[in-house]
């Protein structure tokens, strides 16, 4: 006979999970309409050409599915591609759009820290031609808002530009053909010290030391706009066309953020690279400091539970005139938020309700299951929220009793004198008091 269990890498979301998951994407989503955003949503099976030669290395983690005689398909990987190709076969312009769906990786799952094969992504993105930065700072803003309002702990955003660093490999002596995989590489200074990673750039990636002991000198730095003044000062980098924009434009970042007034939780952090090809210009990502919770040691850092930047060339790969179309946008990693509430559930013991119910019809004696349809029918028309159980003749203490279980806060009796009175007894099941009406 079959196991029952799901695939490798998936899993089911009990009442509890689910109704925690609705909580947390509403918030999230809530944020995204206040900056004004529209909903899309695109199919879960994308041409397989669409998508690849998109994401870099990760481009092996991509669930390509058989052909079945027709196109060759594959699972959505992100939200930002099959919006880019999206805006080209619609010939869109400009468009502020949120999106939130399940993509699908086929990685190593690392259930224990939130690593599905199928998981939810929360992206907001902005679409058009626009002065330099504006949209850009919202996109910051806008993970500020999220994080502050699900009070996750301290947090801090890392700031950085493709082409500063881009900048920084050309005047380290790094070769052009060699800056995507050097971006790779840089891009672990998060997870592993200098050393492995100059390892890894001289031994595998083929650059010579006296390179990555130049880049080093830069990648190991960050602050704020001092940070900004002194690189733009800098002798070798301020020659370099690239770096010399991106500093300027990360200058301009700095004045938006001080007026949004959230610069307190961002850091121009040059050791910052994120690995996907598409991103040309501000790169950002959000990391959780640890847990000021002394019961969840196991998860301090949590690592990056947002990230985003820009990438003006995706929508010209898919345009056959190669018009192209500058993108911003940030992926809430929700998952990843998802584990932290609910551990802290979890350890907190406090239970989540995972109905909405706000009354149960019940009755004190027997022979009563009519008056208890019709009020139920009545209720349910009324927009209310209502429960009744399913026997002809349930005991008042049982149903007292499921209120308690699934936390209904009243519940509505009618027993023979009530219908005689035409009124109904509302109870307070947490208080006990009654009142007729």
């Amino acid at each position: 006979r079959l196991v029952p269990r799901t695939g490798q890498g998936t899993r089911d979301h009990p009442p509890a999970q689910a109704a925690l998951r609705e909580r947390l994407l509403r918030a999230v989503v809530s944020c995204f309409k206040r900056h004004g955003a529209a909903a899309i949503d695109t199919p879960a099976l994308e041409l397989r050409e669409t998508l690849m030669g998109k994401y870099g290395e990760d481009t092996k983690l991509i669930y390509e599915l058989q052909d079945q005689g027709g196109e060759l398909l594959a699972l959505r990987y992100d939200l930002t591609v099959p919006f880019a190709r999206y805006l080209a076969m619609n010939k869109v312009n400009s468009m502020k759009r949120y999106h939130v769906a399940k993509v699908y990786r086929r990685d190593n799952p690392a259930t224990t820290r939130g690593r599905y094969r199928e998981f939810y992504q929360c992206d907001f993105d902005i679409a058009g031609q626009f002065d330099p930065m504006i949209p850009d700072a919202e996109c910051l803003k806008i993970v500020h808002e999220i994080l502050s309002d699900l009070q996750l702990g301290d947090f801090v955003i890392k700031v950085n530009d493709r082409r500063i660093l881009n900048g920084v490999f050309d005047v380290c002596g790094v070769p052009e053909s060699k800056f995507i995989a050097a971006c790779s590489t840089v891009d672990k200074l998060d997870k592993v010290p200098w050393e492995e990673v100059r390892s890894e750039m001289v031994g595998e990636k083929g650059l010579s030391p006296e390179a990555a002991d130049r880049i080093g000198e830069y990648v190991q730095l960050h602050g704020g706009l001092d940070l900004i003044e002194q690189l733009l000062q800098d002798p070798k980098l301020s020659q370099n066309k690239l770096a010399k924009e991106g500093l300027g434009d990360m200058k301009l970042l700095f004045e938006y953020l001080t007026l949004f007034g959230i610069t307190g939780k961002i850091s121009f952090d040059l050791s910052l690279a994120r690995g996907l090809d598409y991103y040309t210009g501000v790169i950002f990502e959000a990391v959780l400091l640890q847990q000021e919770n002394e019961h969840v040691e196991e998860l301090v850092g949590v690592g990056s539970v947002a990230g985003g930047g820009r990438y003006d060339g995706l929508v010209g790969m898919f345009d056959p005139k190669g018009r192209k179309v500058p993108c911003v946008g940030v992926s809430i990693g929700i998952e990843r938020i998802f584990s932290i509430l609910e551990q802290r559930l979890k350890a907190s013991g406090e239970k989540l309700r995972t109905t909405e119910t706000q009354v149960l019809v019940a009755t004190p004696q027997k022979d009563l299951l009519a008056a208890r349809l019709k009020l139920i029918s009545e209720l349910w028309d009324a927009g209310i929220k209502a429960e009744m159980l399913y026997k002809k003749d349930p005991k008042l203490l049982k149903q007292l009793q499921y209120c308690e279980d699934t936390g209904i806060p009243l519940a509505a009796i009618v027993g023979e004198q009530e219908l005689a009175d035409g009124v109904v007894k509302l109870r307070d099941v947490s208080t006990r008091e009654e009142v007729r009406m």
